[in-house]
């Protein structure tokens, strides 16, 4: 199974990107996972279901310890057709 998972780190910051969002693109940067893209808003990774979710859990623990007040997850399940 793949899974999609999109991300978003807070408190926001315009002018810089804040610590607990650049820990959370190292962490899933790092991890086994076929794609990854970075936008002003969320993120996205794609990969097989235990690097995603291994990812997710490291992304969670990572962004919390550098000051993120809220992370928004969302992990869907890719479908046949679009791998």
């Amino acid at each position: 199974m793949r899974l999609r998972v999109e991300y978003t780190t807070e408190p926001f910051d315009l002018e810089e990107a804040p610590e607990h969002a650049v820990v959370a693109r190292e962490v899933v940067a790092a991890a086994r996972l076929d794609a990854f893209d970075v936008g002003p808003f969320g993120n996205t990774a794609e990969g097989g279901a235990d690097e995603v979710l291994d990812a997710v859990g490291s992304l969670l623990r990572a962004s919390l310890d550098a000051g993120a007040t809220r992370i928004s997850v969302q992990v869907n399940v890719v479908p046949e057709g679009d791998r």
